[in-house]
């Protein structure tokens, strides 16, 4: 088998096959129809000898063949991209490129605004489609190009993933302004006392409060756990529930609600928050314009 017999763009489709489970998905992210998907598979099977992706009730699910050379395929891709975006020019005043980053509802809430107004004063054209990637589906994404950047918690990426220290906040306890039981100090009783809420991307497992906790034998009553930041203002604002937060979100909400942030009577780890993007796009211009533009935001926060 000849190189110069082999069309390179089927690696792109298996790579999108790949990534997505689905031929129509497929053919949506490459631009191309769904039966043109399925010819380019039909290709592919014949090259290899192999099915490549079995058909089942949740997608197309890739054989030990197509899984055995997904990493080498992606390598070369992303080589291939990384040299074509080297040789491409990018000037944010006049670009119309649209970025995909993912980011939580937190970093979203308090990020955006600020990153909006940087990019209207020297790119008044760029887009950015924002929304939240499944972690276990963050290198995948990053290393297929359907993602540009992301902001999240520290994770573990394979090798192929770069990452930068983004922010760092401690946690607070946040109640509303006239409370029943609480006025300006906490100690640790008056904390367990209260009805709390835990927001977590889980349903279950404890959170690095309730860990914090747990080393000093207590527990706090958790009476709404939920996964979303911004389901909590208007809780925390009208009830007596409390919530503990990073101080980052908890000043967001008392520049905008009649509420209040209290120090916590015991430790708890900072939260830490990173950029990640992909080795490919380490010299690709826009993706670093991007990248400069969101780590210098800490210093331009006013809760930074």
């Amino acid at each position: 088998m000849k190189l110069s017999d082999i069309d390179l763009n089927l690696f792109v489709v298996f790579d999108a096959i790949y990534t997505e489970g689905n031929l129509t998905r497929a053919g949506e992210i490459i631009g191309i129809t769904q039966p043109a998907v399925s010819n380019s598979l039909s290709r592919l099977r014949n090259l290899f000898d192999d099915p490549l992706f079995v058909r089942t009730a949740e997608g197309m699910v890739p054989t030990p063949v197509a899984q055995n050379i997904v990493g080498s395929v992606r390598q070369a891709l992303g080589l291939i991209r990384s040299s074509v975006q080297e040789s491409e020019a990018f000037d944010p005043t006049v670009s119309d490129k649209r970025f995909r980053v993912s980011m939580t509802d937190l970093s979203q809430s308090i990020v955006l605004p600020y990153l909006f107004g940087q990019i209207k004063k020297e790119a008044p054209n760029i887009s950015i489609d924002c929304y939240h990637v499944r972690r276990r589906d963050m290198n995948i994404e990053l290393a297929s190009g359907n993602l540009d950047l992301a902001v999240d918690i520290p994770l573990t990426p394979d090798q192929q993933i770069r990452q930068a220290p983004l922010f760092s906040h401690p946690h607070v306890c946040v109640v509303r302004e006239n409370h029943s039981t609480i006025r300006n100090e906490l100690d640790l009783d008056s904390y367990l006392s209260l009805n709390h809420i835990h927001i977590s991307s889980r349903r279950g497992g404890l959170g690095h409060v309730d860990l914090a906790l747990g080393k000093m034998g207590r527990r706090r009553q958790i009476t709404l756990r939920t996964q979303h930041y911004l389901a909590t203002p208007e809780l925390v604002s009208k009830t007596d529930l409390a919530l503990t937060v990073p101080r980052v979100f908890a000043e967001f909400l008392g520049s905008r609600l009649p509420v209040k942030y209290l120090e916590l009577p015991f430790e708890v780890p900072n939260l830490e928050t990173y950029l990640y993007w992909h080795e490919s796009t380490d010299k690709d211009q826009a993706n670093r314009w991007m990248r400069e533009l969101i780590l210098s935001l800490p210093a331009k926060l006013p809760w930074s």
